[in-house]
């Protein structure tokens, strides 16, 4: 949500007593299906939102909501429309003290229901991933500037495959936060890559404005980066797992593990989606608990690495 939806969304909510979905997305300029999207952020973030549904149904913003928004400067308001979000990603940002002043002016506790507490007391977020080590490279706040110029960047980059960085020109939509983690969205040679903070060596800000795809932009293009990642499995590792071991295998593989069926002997038969053969080295850690049934290349890989192994401990 732009931070000039947040804001005409709220007056709009709160010039009447009750407006539908549609005349809502008339109004802010989006589509119905978005502005549904952003009255739950709302209602999500605390603010006093009714929906009813049917006929005679609407929006209503309940007494306790209205937004003052002389009270809000203008980095206030640019960080409070920044969500998903917790205070030590904002803080990241340089922008977490803006972020909590904010929300301690907007926050409507003021009138609820006397026997519930508020969804902040009860709801909290960590966006670090589980056993993360601390972020190296280059800190998102530290790019934030040249990003908001809106130039292209010079990176030095390096790949996980490459054993040290290389320049490249690449035009910059914006940082993406997933997983713990902070990436760089940007066009390189007119193609989308998410470049991984802690591999960027340094950059260097260009004269020349970015030049970006039309029609595509930073929530577009983070979304289609994102979901390929999760979903271009180049590779179809086939195999079988101890039964006992699936749920943990799912928690590590996640999206990439498709169990099909169960085998005899307490055996499932999975298939792990690998972007390159070397993704295999990820199946190492199930030990005897899983054989690599398909295709030939991956056994043969398996194979070579646990020799590798063998000879290390000899």
């Amino acid at each position: 949500m732009t931070p000039d939806r947040f804001f005409s969304l709220l007056i709009a909510l709160q010039s009447r007593e009750t407006v539908t979905t549609t005349d809502l997305a008339d109004e802010v300029g989006v589509s119905v299906r978005t502005v549904i999207r952003d009255v739950q952020w709302l209602q999500d973030a605390g603010f006093p939102v009714l929906v009813r549904r049917g006929r005679w149904g609407g929006v209503t913003l309940l007494p306790g909501g209205a937004l003052d928004l002389a009270r809000l400067t203008p980095a206030e308001r640019d960080h409070l429309a920044v969500y998903g979000l917790d205070d030590a990603q904002r803080d990241q940002l340089g922008g977490g003290f803006d972020g909590r002043r904010a929300r301690s002016k907007v926050a409507p506790g003021r009138v609820r229901p006397e026997n519930l507490l508020p969804v902040h007391a009860v709801v909290t977020t960590d966006n670090r991933p589980w056993f993360g080590r601390a972020g190296e490279g280059i800190g998102p706040a530290a790019l934030l500037g040249d990003l908001r110029r809106g130039v292209r960047l010079r990176i030095n980059y390096r790949r996980s495959t490459d054993p040290e960085p290389a320049w490249q020109i690449v035009d910059p939509y914006g940082l993406l936060a997933k997983g713990g983690r902070w990436y760089l969205v940007a066009d390189y040679s007119a193609r989308p890559r998410l470049y991984s903070l802690e591999r960027i060596a340094g950059w260097r800000p260009l004269r020349t404005p970015r030049r970006l795809r039309p029609g595509a932009t930073l929530h577009s293009v983070a979304a289609d980066l994102s979901a390929g990642w999760e979903n271009d499995g180049a590779l179809r590792v086939e195999g079988e797992l101890t039964a006992g071991q699936l749920e943990r295998a799912k928690r590590i593989l996640g999206t990439r593990l498709t169990a099909c069926s169960t085998e005899e002997g307490g055996r499932v038969r999975i298939v792990v989606a690998c972007r390159v053969i070397e993704d295999v080295r990820q199946l190492l850690q199930f030990a005897d608990d899983f054989t690599v049934t398909g295709p030939p290349e991956a056994r043969e890989r398996i194979r070579e690495l646990a020799a590798a192994t063998l000879r290390r401990y000899r």
